[in-house]
Formats: structure tokens, sequence, C-alpha cells
């Protein structure tokens, strides 16, 4: 099969290589999956389980990407809950080989049904961006309607998802970003908007919730505008996680598969719309993840057409 292998972390992805590797199997509790969209989150690269398992041996050439919808095509010993044939997306194991491939083997439990009227793509750009946004809101920062929410970076992957979750919730929406992020952030539901370049986010006042992507002085001054008892959560790479301080929950997102049924069904039903930028083949993908322009939006790569 064709896939996209990284060896040496200090490359990044311009380290990234398209090569042909075995088709994996399906090990107890594992299914494969023929994946025809896949995700890829840049960031990874730097993430320890991209380069090692989780005894800390090394893993390279490993194959990056965690996101994917597509195709089951083998079902290992004790896999319940899918059957061959069915569609389905997901996010796989941080640990494990992933999806800038043809084919990937994935423990079932990782992988939730994808209805017959979503697109591979659109499936395939929902499970880092959308279960971020969702357990962020809800996990972590415990959302009640009512609130007031600051979405650092409305314009992007994650933020687009944090806004459109939280106004469904019934949470006033204060999104940021520059000042060319204004209408698209508006446009997936920010009741007001500040341009970190320009305006003065200490003027928005005190909130509730802080839904952090951007990190650094922005996070810092973010702490200040939480009112007692409220939250900041910022989604951080496996292993990266630090101890809650008590304004500050930093998590590392998980799959879960009634989530992910709970996102796409927003999606079907118009409630939720992705933010998907470029979308390209995988002989494309080195490429596009080199790219000198500013993504906006999610990158997807189309491994089937």
């Amino acid at each position: 099969m064709k896939a996209i292998v990284v060896e040496h972390q200090a490359a990044g992805t311009a380290g990234m290589t398209l090569v042909d590797r075995p088709e994996p199997l399906a090990a107890i509790n594992d299914v494969v999956v023929q994946v025809h969209a896949s995700g890829f989150v840049p960031t990874e690269l730097e993430w320890p389980s991209t380069w090692a398992d989780r005894r800390d041996r090394d893993r390279t050439p490993s194959i990056p990407g965690h996101e994917l919808a597509g195709v089951v095509t083998a079902l290992g010993y004790g896999t319940t809950g899918l059957s061959l044939g069915q569609r389905v997306f997901g996010l796989a194991d941080w640990h494990r080989d992933g999806t800038l491939a043809e084919y990937v083997a994935m423990e079932a439990r990782n992988l939730a049904p994808l209805p017959g009227d979503v697109d591979f793509a659109v499936g395939a750009s929902l499970p880092i961006s959308g279960l971020t946004a969702w357990q962020g809101l809800f996990q972590h920062g415990r959302l009640q309607a009512g609130q007031s929410v600051i979405a650092h970076g409305a314009a992007g992957a994650v933020g687009s998802m944090v806004t459109q979750l939280a106004r469904e919730a019934g949470a006033y929406v204060i999104g940021t970003g520059r000042a060319a992020d204004r209408q698209k952030a508006i446009d997936f539901g920010a009741n007001a908007f500040v341009d970190l370049e320009n305006d003065t986010l200490e003027d928005v006042g005190r909130v509730d919730l802080v839904f952090d992507v951007i990190g650094g002085d922005i996070q810092k001054r973010s702490t200040a505008l939480i009112r007692p008892g409220g939250t900041l959560v910022t989604a951080v790479g496996p292993a990266e996680a630090r101890p809650v301080d008590g304004l500050v929950i930093d998590f590392v997102v998980e799959s879960d598969r009634a989530q992910l049924s709970e996102i796409v069904q927003r999606v079907r039903d118009g409630r939720l719309r992705t933010n998907i930028g470029k979308v390209a083949r995988l002989d494309e993908a080195i490429a596009a993840f080199n790219s000198g322009e500013r993504r906006a939006g999610k990158t997807v790569i189309r491994v089937r057409p």
C-alpha cells in the first residue's frame, strides 16, 4: 500500500516521504480500515508518541495522521460493534501507525459509523476538531446555557467547532483572531469578535470559559478574564498535559464513539458546519503540508477518489 512516513523529527513535514508499505493486519480487538480520507495535525510531529511506542521504543519510520474516514475491510478477533463493509470515521491511537495511508489497523472502539449521506472528506475533518471542542466545552469546561465563552482562533478548524457547539448550548461566544478572520468567525456563530492585532482583549470583561488554541501571552492574559469558578481549557498533545492549577485545564483529546455520533448527527441536520480548507490527494499531501500559504481551515487528504 502507499503511505506517508516520517523518520527524523528535526526534519518536520519536509522529512515526509511517500513509500510502499505492507498492508496492516487486524490484531485482537482491531479492525482494518480502507482509508478514503485522512486528517493530519502538523504539531503531531512534535509529540513523543509519533516517534516511540508506549514503552519508549523507537518506532520509526512511522506513519503520521490520526483522523480518518473509510470502510472496514477486516475484523480482528473479539471485535464488536462494527461489520465488514461498514462506513466509519474516527481517531486512531497516538502510538501506532496512522492514517496517511491506504489502510490502517486500529481498535474498533476508536471508530463510529459514518452515515451514508456524509462525505468521507467531511468525516475525516471531524474527529480531532469536533472531539476537542466537545470535550473542552462539556467535559472539562462544564459549559452551561447562559454562560459566556471566549473562543480563541474562532475561524480555525477547532475554534469554529467551539463557536458552533457553544452557541448551540446557549452560550454567548466571543471569537478572537486576526482582523481577516472576523467575518468567518461571525459566520460560524460568534456573537462578537476581538481582533487580537488591533483590539484590546481585556475590554471583553469577565467570562465563564476561555477555550484557548493559541497559548503563550494570549493564554496568560486570558486567565485574568475568568470569573470565579470559571475555567481556561486547552488541548495539548499526548504526554504534554499538565496538572490542573485551579484555572487552567490541559487535556489530551480522546476518541469516543458516542461523542463522534453526536457530532456527525449535528453535521447531518445542519446544526454544525465543517471548516475544510484544502483537499489534496495522498500523492499531493507532502506539498500541501509544506505549502507556505496560511492554512484556512482543516487540510484533508483524499486517499481514494
